[in-house]
């Protein structure tokens, strides 16, 4: 029989030649993972109210889809560089009676504190198509878009890119407020303001914007 003495010595001697003994688990093992975590899930789309002297507009905005106009578009909000600013211009077929279709637009126009110009993101890159409700930026040449915009009534969709025409960059739609588009949409105008496109389609008096704000975010 081993005594627990000769145990000892055997054990020491072992450590002394370089062997190791393993050692008992203190800890249980990890468990094993199912996989890799789920990715988090993403930011909602920012909104923004409109508040107007004919009533109030609720955008929701895609930055998801086309965050160089969003990003443009929240930096004269924060900066509240659109209170005071009208909506100024309401166009519909001619001879066309009801509000059902047609677009408003609205913005800064000449105004001198307006931001550099952006670049152009094309509805063939976004998918957000001028389709009912739509906001969209107004411009001249592809890239010269600033502080100016208008909300589709119907579906708009000639106004979107082709393979020949780069369209206008569309970058969010109306969640609330419709009614006051259309009531826009319906305002009489100056048969002899404006030129080119905009001939006739002035309004008489235009839409004050009283304030553009941000929505806080759903808790």
């Amino acid at each position: 029989m081993i005594t627990k003495r000769a145990l000892l010595a055997l054990a020491l001697t072992a450590c002394a030649a370089g062997q190791v003994f393993a050692q008992p688990l203190t800890e249980p093992p990890a468990a094993v993972s199912d996989g890799p975590a789920p990715p988090p899930a993403p930011k909602p789309n920012p909104r923004v109210l409109i508040h107007t002297g004919a009533g109030d507009i609720t955008l929701e905005l895609n930055a998801d889809k086309a965050p160089i106009t969003v990003r443009n578009y929240l930096k004269y909000v924060d900066r509240k560089l659109f209170d005071g600013a009208t909506f100024y211009r309401a166009s519909k077929p001619p001879g066309q009676v009801s509000n059902d279709y047609g677009s408003i637009q609205g913005g800064m126009q000449g105004d001198p504190r307006k931001l550099p110009p952006i670049a152009h993101e094309s509805t063939l890159k976004t998918g957000i198509l001028h389709t009912d409700g739509v906001i969209s930026m107004g411009r001249y040449a592809p890239g010269t878009a600033q502080a100016d915009w208008f909300i589709c009534v119907g579906q708009m969709t000639y106004l979107d890119a082709t393979a020949t025409d780069p369209g206008f960059a569309a970058f969010g739609h109306v969640v609330e407020g419709m009614d006051t588009v259309k009531a826009i949409l319906g305002m009489p105008t100056n048969p002899n303001a404006g030129t080119g496109a905009m001939k006739g389609e002035i309004l008489m008096k235009p839409v004050k914007i009283l304030t553009v704000r941000r929505v806080p975010a759903a808790a």
